[in-house]
């Protein structure tokens, strides 16, 4: 496999120098733009002091779209206001070539306006778990099967092709790599999202992918900072409180960060958790100088962007009191692109009350001018480069690029070498008897699919994906026709990924029967109370190439060479 070259990491090297200086002697001329060809230190502060108020704030805005397409409303943010970014979210990606001319669009309209300034294009697009942009892009084996097989060229190669993808439409930057620690192993909100519970293999891992990511042509964004791993809360609904001390983050949260920073990572994402101990009340980190601009720039020594996660989570607004009072406290503490899921109206609050306050505060307009420099700045750069996503993606030919073919060889492999092997026993490798009967049970057309290739003679059980515990008598009956049906089996090999599935599997308990468990996304669910299974396979994500190392590792034909990457799996 052709190693990439690093050329695109060079340019980005150049991003981080960057400091707010005094306005340079020399005035440009009256007509530039963006795309005039000056120092990208000396165009930024030019361009931005040359704005007004509104396209100040603008720049500064990043905001996404419910739907399939734009919205007249985001596109008059784009064509009245000047809006700095958008984002791509889960809900509007089934049809990838109408994201890729939704992005087109967008660009010409920002293209259009009198500085020509393009927008930042965002996504979530970490691997495995989390895929904001569906359609025929590559679902992989994720983050815990990196840190599974342990190799730094496997995070990089991730990072790489995930982010080849959709740079080819258009998507210029990327929510990832989560570098949050899987500390607390009743994360619901991490979980699989993370590669260990190791903080240097984190922040070396984490590391890789981001490289990958550069290379690909894709801006990454290590989240969700200082470390969201320590709950089992998720800060969508509430904020976290992380009961830890400075000393504790130091040696553990912090690691990951402190590899990206001195690698030269462009952006952090400020994550919506509150660290009582370390802040003195329940700021969260998002909201809190003290976080970043004391923490974060002072400490640390980065240099890049801050983002906030989503300014529509309620750990932010509730903490705040108002959307727009959030708005307000999140420039004030040093973020420089404000995230909203959900595109404001022309004239609501967070837009007004904050203009009003940059033309009565100049601290506060002094903080939305340094924000906006940094992000004019780090456009400069990274569209000037060589390797920048397209401007204006062509959807007519984006299927020569997604999914992509080198990618998918890559992440079969992948998904192989994160194989673990959490349980050994008799079924292990696996070759029915003759007329053993056997039972494929699980949710997952591909884990049928799987299955039958080895074992053609198996019947197969589906129970719904939507198990969950809003209704425990789906769960009573869907386990109950499960046992029934295992009774004329010999040997059950059952797929595993929550506490449901794995209540239905504990059925088994007592049945004497040949049970093997395949483990997807978290293994927390098998790590314990499974000493009836002969058989525990760990394969991290409901991929199809999870799937097919899932099998092929328990039909023997390769030898299995992950480890579970939680400390206390063994």
């Amino acid at each position: 496999m052709k190693f990439p070259r690093f050329g695109f990491l060079k340019v980005l090297l150049s991003f981080f120098s960057f400091s707010l200086m005094p306005l340079f002697a020399e005035e440009l001329p009256a007509n530039v733009d963006f795309w005039s060809n000056y120092p990208a230190e000396k165009l930024s502060e030019t361009l931005v002091s040359r704005m007004t108020d509104e396209e100040q704030l603008a720049q500064i805005l990043m905001f996404g779209w419910a739907g399939a397409e734009p919205s007249d409303l985001l596109n008059a943010w784009v064509t009245q206001r000047g809006l700095g970014s958008v984002k791509v979210f889960g809900w509007n990606t089934d049809d990838i070539k109408l994201v890729a001319k939704s992005v087109r669009s967008l660009q010409e309209k920002a293209a259009d306006r009198r500085f020509k300034i393009p927008l930042f294009v965002a996504t979530d697009q970490e691997g495995g778990w989390i895929r904001h942009v569906k359609g025929e892009t590559s679902d992989t084996p994720g983050n815990l099967a990196i840190g599974s097989s342990g190799f730094p060229i496997d995070a990089y190669y991730s990072g790489y092709y995930i982010n080849r993808e959709i740079k080819a439409l258009g998507i210029n930057m990327n929510f990832a790599p989560a570098v949050d620690l899987y500390s607390n192993l009743k994360s619901t909100v991490i979980g699989p999202r993370s590669f260990s519970s190791d903080a240097e293999n984190v922040g070396i891992l984490g590391e890789a992918f981001s490289r990958g990511s550069m290379d690909a042509g894709v801006i990454p964004t290590a989240k969700h900072f200082p470390g969201h791993g320590d709950t089992s809360l998720d800060s969508h609904g509430r904020l976290p409180l992380i009961d830890i001390d400075f000393s504790t983050m130091q040696t553990r949260e912090l690691v990951p960060f402190k590899y990206l920073i001195q690698s030269n990572i462009p952006a952090i994402m400020s994550g919506h958790l509150s660290f009582p101990k370390i802040e003195g009340d329940a700021t969260p980190a998002s909201l809190s100088k003290k976080m970043l601009l004391g923490l974060l720039r002072n400490q640390l020594g980065f240099k890049g962007m801050i983002i906030t996660d989503d300014m529509m989570m309620n750990g932010a607004t509730i903490f705040a009191g108002s959307v727009h009072r959030a708005f307000t406290m999140a420039i004030e503490a040093g973020n420089d692109i404000i995230i909203s899921s959900t595109t404001a109206n022309l004239n609501d609050q967070l837009w007004t009350r904050n203009l009003e306050l940059m033309k009565t505060d100049p601290e506060f307009k002094a903080r939305v001018v340094d924000a906006a420099t940094r992000v004019v700045y780090n456009k400069l750069v990274y569209f000037k480069s060589e390797n920048a996503a397209p401007l204006y993606p062509d959807e007519n030919h984006i299927y020569e690029f997604i999914p992509d073919k080198d990618g998918q060889k890559f992440f079969l492999e992948q998904a192989c070498r994160s194989i673990a092997l959490l349980k050994k026993g008799k079924c292990f490798p696996f070759h029915p008897q003759e007329g053993e009967r056997v039972l494929i049970a699980g949710p997952f057309l591909s884990l049928y699919g799987e299955g039958k290739k080895r074992y053609p003679n198996a019947s197969t059980f589906h129970y719904s994906y939507e198990l969950h515990s809003d209704n425990r008598n789906f769960d009573e009956w869907n386990g109950t026709r499960f046992v029934d049906v295992a009774r004329s089996y010999d040997t059950i090999i059952i797929n595993v990924y929550n506490e449901h599935t794995a209540d239905i599997a504990r059925r088994l308990k007592g049945m004497k029967k040949n049970v093997i468990v395949l483990s997807i996304l978290s293994p927390v669910f098998v790590m314990k109370d499974f000493d009836f299974a002969d058989t525990i396979l760990c394969g991290y994500s409901y991929c199809d190439y999870s799937f097919a190392a899932l099998f092929g590792a328990l039909n023997g034909e390769f030898p299995v060479q992950g480890v579970v990457p939680l400390q206390g799996a063994r």
